[in-house]
């Protein structure tokens, strides 16, 4: 996804924010002066953000600052990608596993990373739904303060799955 720079006369705002090549600031500025700073300079004038106010302008070679854009995008699509943790639980439990687990899933939306709440039901369990909703319920509740839940407790086979995300601020 391209997205497109202003560059040198087709910038169109009255005063910008200028920054040097060595990302230092320069000061406020009005266009035409900012222009023939960076022509003098041998450079060109690269609108960086339109929607501050003012506008930030750099001064550097329009080359290099695609270059440094494409490194950038390039590096970020590593990033974006979460790694989905899975954490199991039964629906007959002792308390003392189930905050052990509860833990583990926490250290893991710290990381930065989803988590899927699967409870196995083995056998006969299956007939009792109702103990694996609680135990999902509790472990939701405790990562309420860590996470958002990304898809509801859903009951696939023998599973009972849910996947939860990692709040911004965390």
């Amino acid at each position: 996804m391209r997205k497109y720079h202003r560059t040198n006369q087709f910038i169109r705002h009255p005063e910008v924010r200028v920054i040097s090549e060595t990302s230092e600031q320069v000061g406020i500025m009005s266009s035409e002066k900012a222009f023939a700073l960076a022509k003098s300079q041998g450079l060109d004038l690269v609108e960086i953000s339109d929607k501050a106010k003012p506008p930030i302008v750099k001064i550097i070679a329009f080359s290099k600052f695609k270059y440094l854009e494409s490194k950038k995008l390039k590096s970020g699509q590593g990033t974006k990608n979460q790694d989905t943790k899975e954490v199991r639980f039964s629906p007959f439990m002792a308390e003392n596993d189930l905050n052990t687990r509860v833990k583990k899933a926490t250290k893991f939306l710290k990381g930065g990373d989803r988590v899927k709440l699967v409870v196995k039901f083995t056998g006969r369990q299956i007939t009792k739904k109702d103990f694996g909703d609680r135990v999902m319920q509790y472990a939701l509740s405790k990562l309420e303060e860590v996470s958002t839940l990304d898809q509801p407790p859903k009951l696939v086979g023998k599973l009972l799955i849910a996947q939860i995300k990692p709040l911004k601020n965390v």
